[in-house]
This record gives structure tokens, sequence and C-alpha cells, in this order.
């Protein structure tokens, strides 16, 4: 009886902020949404710290990329939180019914080679990562270019995640839950439908293998490189990033999957290429991507 008391408590005060923020200004929210940022800094001490270990332990390999622009940890993983915080603004004004703008003011780079994969009638896998708002990624493409399936966990709060998915398909997307998720992303891709993937999470070792990302070897996922080579689908890196105040999806040409004959290592050049991706991205946006997560974990030397 507590439990669902807490439930239904928590919905409501979610429904209430999201209302709230909804009514700003674009650019308002954004400027609460960083000041929400820094907040969160000073006060999630957990949180803070593993971003900034994070950031300490990948600082030799990312001095070393061509165009890294450079500071300390600590500078870095705030401006981490300060994005974190505009995305926690977005996502209300949208789950408060007032995201359309937003959704129209995203620009999308490389379309045509979404149109060149999706022509092969095979489905599509977009690989993405927890970078700027992902959010925001899946739901303008599924607006304005094509809808989408994205596989996310479930909430812990069943009416707080049955109100999300709601909103989620008003936009016209759909999800696959991670519960099964496999053989829901195989369906969906035998009907030539889009799905989405992030990547960069660490995972258990017996779905992952150890792959190098940003120096230091993580548990990854071996799932894009098996389905893409079941199914036929081409798999297609794509991401959000922020500039100023406006997102820009970036679609990438289809990743070509390894021409190794041994299904090991073939796995292991796979995930290490996928990789290479969501390297890119943190060179060029260090402080938009998710870097408050243990991604290191139960991994040699992890941090």
């Amino acid at each position: 009886m507590l439990k669902h008391l807490r439930w239904y408590l928590e919905t409501g005060f979610f429904l209430a902020i999201s209302s709230t923020v909804a009514l700003l200004p674009d650019a308002l929210a954004l400027a609460a949404g960083r000041g929400l940022g820094r907040i969160a800094f000073a006060l999630l001490g957990k949180r803070r710290r593993i971003a900034i270990a994070n950031f300490e332990a990948s600082l030799p390999f990312l001095e070393r990329q061509p165009g890294w622009q450079g500071g300390s940890a600590r500078q870095l993983a705030r401006g981490v939180f300060e994005n974190l915080g505009c995305c926690i603004v977005e996502v209300c004004k949208i789950y408060g019914g007032r995201g359309q703008e937003l959704i129209d003011a995203v620009e999308i780079r490389g379309a045509e080679h979404f149109d060149a994969a999706f022509a092969k009638g095979k489905g599509l896998i977009f690989i993405t990562a927890h970078s700027g708002n992902w959010e925001l990624l899946a739901l303008a493409f599924g607006v304005r270019k094509h809808e989408l399936s994205v596989v996310a966990r479930r909430q812990d709060n069943p009416y707080l995640d049955r109100m999300i998915e709601q909103i989620r398909k008003s936009y016209g997307n759909g999800l696959i839950y991670k519960d099964g998720a496999l053989r829901a992303m195989f369906s969906a891709l035998k009907k030539r439908e889009v799905v989405g993937l992030l990547i960069d999470q660490a995972v258990q070792s017996e779905w992952g293998i150890l792959a190098d990302f940003l120096g230091r070897p993580a548990w990854t996922m071996r799932m894009p490189s098996l389905i893409a080579r079941k199914s036929g689908a081409p798999l297609l890196p794509a991401f959000i990033h922020r500039e100023g105040n406006k997102s820009i999806i970036t679609i990438h040409p289809e990743y070509r999957l390894s021409e190794a004959c041994d299904p090991e290592v073939a796995a292991a050049e796979d995930a290490n290429g996928l990789n290479r991706y969501i390297e890119e991205y943190v060179v060029a946006h260090p402080d938009q991507w998710y870097w408050v997560h243990k991604r290191w974990k139960n991994a040699p030397s992890a941090a």
C-alpha cells in the first residue's frame, strides 16, 4: 500500500514539475536547466565523484586526440551536469505537451545515409549513446523523418512507466523493453522497422565483450553485431549534440561489419569499431556524454 502511494506521489510530482517547466520559454528553460545542473553537481556527491574520476582516468587518452580542446576533470564534469539539467527541462517540456518547438528546431545532418540504408529493405538499427539529449534524438527523428522503436529499461514506478510510454507513443515512436528485447528487435526488423539501441553502458560479461573505450578496456555489447549479422539490417551510428540552444542530429554512413571468419574476432572488431564513433563524439563534445555512469566497472584496470 505504501509503495503504491509513493508511486502515485512520484507520478503526480513529475506531472506537476513537467507542466510548470513546459510553460517557460525555451531559452529561459535551458538557463534554468543549466542552473539545475550546477545545483546537482554541488549536491549529488556520489555522481559528481564518478564523473570526475572517469574524466581523470580518460584524460591521458583524450589529450592525445586531434581536436581535443582541453579542460580539467572538474570543469568538464560540471559541464556534464549542466547538460543533463538542460535535458531534464527539455524532456519536461516535451512530456508537458509543449515540446513541438524543440522538435521542430532540431537539425538533422546526414539524412541521406538513413535513406540509403533503409532502402535496403531489411529494417535498420540506429546505434547511439547517452549523449546530448538522447530522448530528443528519438522523438525528433520519429516525428521529422521516420518512426522508430527504442530499446529501454522499464521504470521502477509502473504508473510513471505507463505514462512515459503513452507520451512516447503519442509522438509516433514505440518501445522495446530490455526484458525480451532480442526477440522483439528481430520481429521489428523483419517488418522493416527502425530500432534505436544505446550501446555505451557497461554490460555483464556473459552479454558483452571486452573492447577498448577511451583508452581502457570496457565490457561492450555484443548485441548490435549479432543482430545485424542474423537479420541483415544495417547498423547506422547517429548522435545528437547541443550547439548553444539548438540540438543537431548527425547520422553517419552505414557501419561495415567485420569480415573476420572467427566469430569472436569479428565480435571484438565490431565492438571496437562501434566504440570509435562514441570516442569521436566525446572528443568533440566531452561534456555532453553520460560520464556519471560506471562505464568501466568489472573490467581489467577499472576505475
